[in-house]
């Protein structure tokens, strides 16, 4: 029997991205809300996930950084994964506030990094990322108790160490994704997990092994994550019948929409996933329970994998094998999804909060 370490079994709760029953086709219930995002986040908890993805965008949806402090002291054992979006912060204040809600939160956030433009502007990627590596350090270096003497392109700055710590005196997990030239080397130089959206499996193996490459080269080491939908049902044949009725009312005109509106619909990461839709079969599968069909309406993670709780499990201990350690899933409509993966798949894997020593 193969032996794995535990992995990181996080959800998604959908601040900046409306939640459907079908794609495309908008639900006053199921908008974006405090009450409604709440409600997925508590689901997520109950269910026994151990993490939960706030995503930010500052054109859809509500504010990440106000949620995770409203939502923070309604949790009693699971981690909040709080995006953040470099090109509208100043670190000093981040990081006060990362300080603030890891108190409310009893010490359990994660925080997971996005290398933006100020809204309103376009920053060229190699110093927009240049920036987004010396946000990390800052980061970093303040959360973790010690004094900052900051002298980059993009901030000098000499000050004490914030008043406010997080729980445990040390910075918090930074996620992050990108597959561009500059996303990777932002990543190796700074992140401590890196994110990945759904691929063929040998094209996950290469990008684990360049970035544990990259990463070695400032001697660094890297964990590494893996986001995306999941569709689980009794039998595969429920499940592929799940998935087509998602898409069973989307228009093709709205779902190009809805991708265009996404402020990275031009973005490598996004490019790949198109590629990867693409070049699936007449299904919409990319191989065996990767299904594509979600990017039809979607910018971002576009595929999902499908299956009964057995193959779904299988897929999932595949990436393990590969060197995933935490996952990041999601599903339509996310309560529901959530419930029914806490249900079948959950209680098979061995899980836990992702720790680096």
């Amino acid at each position: 029997m193969t032996t794995r370490p535990p992995c990181e079994v996080s959800w998604f709760s959908a601040l900046c991205d409306d939640d459907y029953e079908f794609l495309g086709v908008p639900d006053p219930m199921l908008k974006s809300s405090w009450e409604h995002c709440r409600d997925i986040v508590l689901q997520a908890e109950a269910g026994g996930f151990d993490n939960i993805l706030l995503p930010s965008g500052y054109e859809l949806g509500i504010d990440t950084t106000a949620f995770a402090a409203a939502i923070a002291p309604q949790l009693k054992r699971m981690r909040l994964l709080m995006a953040v979006r470099i090109g509208e912060m100043w670190p000093p204040q981040l990081a006060r506030q990362i300080a603030t809600i890891d108190r409310l939160l009893g010490g359990r956030l994660t925080v997971n990094i996005i290398s933006s433009d100020m809204p309103g502007e376009k920053m060229a990627s190699a110093p927009r990322y240049g920036r987004t590596v010396e946000a990390m350090s800052i980061l970093k270096t303040m959360l973790n108790g010690q004094p900052l003497d900051h002298d980059g392109e993009h901030w000098k700055l000499k000050l004490d160490p914030p008043r406010v710590t997080t729980v445990s005196g040390k910075a918090p997990l930074l996620y992050f994704g990108g597959l561009s030239e500059d996303a990777r080397e932002a990543a190796a130089k700074g992140c401590d997990v890196f994110l990945m959206w759904p691929d063929r499996k040998e094209v996950v193996a290469d990008i684990i092994a360049d970035m544990t490459a990259r990463a070695a080269k400032y001697g660094r080491t890297l964990k590494f994550g893996y986001r995306a939908h999941v569709i689980v049902r009794d039998t595969e044949a429920e499940a592929r019948a799940a998935a087509d009725r998602l898409l069973s009312k989307l228009d093709d005109a709205q779902g190009a929409a809805i991708r265009a509106k996404s402020l990275d619909s031009t973005s490598v990461g996004v490019q790949a996933q198109a590629a990867l839709r693409e070049s699936a079969a007449d299904d919409g599968y990319a191989e065996p329970n990767l299904w594509t069909g979600v990017g039809r309406a979607r910018s971002g993670c576009g595929a999902a994998i499908v299956g009964d709780p057995d193959q779904v499990l299988a897929k999932l201990n595949d990436y393990r094998d590969m060197g995933i350690e935490a996952f990041i899933l999601s599903g339509y409509p996310h309560a529901a999804e959530a419930d029914l993966f806490a249900r079948h798949v959950l209680p098979k894997l061995e899980h836990g909060p992702l720790v680096i020593a």
